[in-house]
């Protein structure tokens, strides 16, 4: 039996993950509907579980990842060509001198 060609992480994703390589051309199930994926993705990959639209969040484990930069038809390949990280440092550290006169934290 062939391993699963996506998988679900959270219910709010607008993406899946590909659970193995996927070849171009071939139909893979999403969401129920055979979506017929034009280029070939490797594993680990993300694929649009359905349309996402431009400046639209894109969800992985039920948070945002980033937002799309383009249309994303459903059962494309969401990569950097489409997303932009909305990743913000939340703090910085200082820690001086400390590092280069061999001390730990």
């Amino acid at each position: 039996m062939k391993r699963p060609a996506v998988i679900l992480l959270a219910e709010a994703d607008n993406v899946l993950v590909a659970c193995r390589n996927i070849e171009a051309g071939e139909m893979v199930p999403i969401d129920g509907v055979p979506t017929r994926i034009e280029a070939a993705l490797p594993l680990g990959f993300k694929i649009a579980r359905r349309a996402i639209g431009r400046g639209e969040k894109v969800l992985k484990l039920g948070m945002s990842i980033g937002s799309a930069t383009a249309d994303i038809d459903r059962g494309q390949r969401v990569h950097t060509e489409n997303l932009k990280s909305d990743y913000t440092p939340s703090f910085t550290a200082d820690h001086g001198d400390r590092f280069r006169q061999g001390e730990t934290l």
